[in-house]
């Protein structure tokens, strides 16, 4: 007598059957991956309190929640990334500004623009050199762990101060829609520098308890 089915087919019904992931299993991950994200959007909240800023930090960084999850590094780095691409992207925006005021008839805001984007350049530079020092940082506790945090330290600050420098040429340019846009950017950017130092500082303090 003919069976019924091939040997094929049956190896092909085992395997859909018993090899293929229960809806249950799916749950299981997701309801698991959800639990992570939460704490570790937890972990950012809770660590962005220590800067001036907690609501900007807190929106800037709760997207890299996966990336982050609850390491104190990661926390740093990322914050320090969000802040170069915002000072990256005010260089920009000045840099443009300026080469229009070349041609205009205000010479005072035309140096302003260009002392700013000069100011924004070095705080790119200075970041940027922070990020790299800190994916290349060692473990807490270390000797060499103090020296690259304060090397990280030491650059963000001068960031936060060249930035904070950009619109001080603006004090003697008349008040008008440029100068206004200039001086909120500034400002903004300011904030998320701020407060990756602020993770910064709390990273290093904790790595050498």
């Amino acid at each position: 007598m003919k069976p019924l089915f091939s040997v094929p087919f049956l190896t092909f019904l085992f395997f859909y059957f018993y090899s293929v992931p229960t809806l249950s299993s799916y749950v299981y991950d997701a309801s698991a991956t959800t639990t992570n994200v939460i704490n570790s959007t937890d972990f950012i909240r809770t660590s962005c309190y220590a800067t001036l800023y907690p609501d900007i930090c807190y929106t800037s960084l709760y997207g890299y929640a996966n990336a982050i999850q609850q390491d104190p590094a990661r926390l740093a780095r990322a914050a320090i990334s969000v802040s170069l691409s915002k000072a990256r992207n005010m260089a920009v925006y000045v840099s443009n500004l300026s080469r229009e005021a070349d041609y205009g008839a205000n010479p005072r805001a035309s140096a302003a623009l260009h002392d700013c984007f000069s100011n924004m350049g070095d705080a790119v530079d200075e970041i940027r050199g922070s990020l790299k020092q800190m994916q290349r940082v060692v473990a807490p506790g270390s000797e060499s762990f103090r020296f690259q945090m304060g090397n990280v330290q030491t650059w963000m600050s001068a960031a936060l101060t060249d930035e904070e420098t950009c619109t001080d040429g603006f004090e003697d340019v008349a008040d008008g829609p440029m100068k206004t846009e200039v001086c909120k950017r500034a400002a903004k950017v300011k904030k998320f520098t701020s407060n990756a130092l602020a993770l910064v500082n709390s990273y290093a303090e904790k790595g050498t308890m």
